[in-house]
């Protein structure tokens, strides 16, 4: 229901937009950034950085912590009665931060994780964007909608032509499988692939 809501309110903006811009056609287009980076022939090479990543750094990280919440547990057990207040209290606050961040180390390394996937992704992303920015001004897109918007059971299927996604594979030259781009270039009456792509 989002997702149609989404795309009535999309049309509806790009036919608003249209009536300002002194009649100019309105062109929507679709793209899904996943599927153009799945089609990378490298990419599962970042499983195994990102594998290496998780057991050397992560696993690391986590001994250290470990470590260092055991030594400071240790030296509290051996000096808290000694302690002035002021200072087991620090201590305690320093003891229980070490203990919540071993608590939620999932969660924690899972996040750095994330990162690390985000940084090895960029250059990949950055490609892509270069490429769909270039697309989208040749071919004078209005509109370009997220894929997942509009690929629906129920809904009508968008126009192939106006699949991006197949576009920006085509210009960075990534493979896409004989039959799609066979069914694109009749979609697009064969023109639509890069004068530099290998035939």
């Amino acid at each position: 229901m989002k997702k149609l809501l989404f795309v009535c309110v999309a049309l509806t903006a790009s036919l608003l937009f249209s009536q300002t811009t002194n009649a100019q056609a309105v062109k929507i287009g679709y793209f899904d950034e996943e599927s153009v980076i799945g089609s990378f022939p490298d990419i599962n090479r970042l499983d195994t950085l990102l594998a290496i990543y998780t057991s050397d750094s992560l696993g690391t990280e986590f001994t250290y912590r470990m470590t260092e919440f055991q030594r400071a547990d240790s030296i509290f057990k051996k000096d808290s009665a000694t302690m002035p207040a002021k200072a087991r209290e620090l201590a305690l606050r320093d003891l229980y931060q070490k203990r919540g961040t071993l608590a939620n180390w999932q969660q924690i390394a899972e996040q750095m994780r994330q990162q690390k996937l985000d940084q090895l992704l960029m250059p990949y992303r950055q490609k892509i964007a270069d490429a769909l920015k270039a697309i989208v001004a040749e071919n004078k897109y209005t509109i370009v909608l997220n894929q997942s918007a509009l690929v629906n059971p129920g809904y009508v299927q968008p126009p192939l032509a106006d699949n991006l996604s197949i576009r920006v594979a085509l210009r960075l030259k990534l493979p896409i499988g004989k039959e799609i781009e066979d069914a694109f270039k009749a979609a697009t009456g064969g023109g639509a692939a890069p004068a530099n792509r290998p035939k």
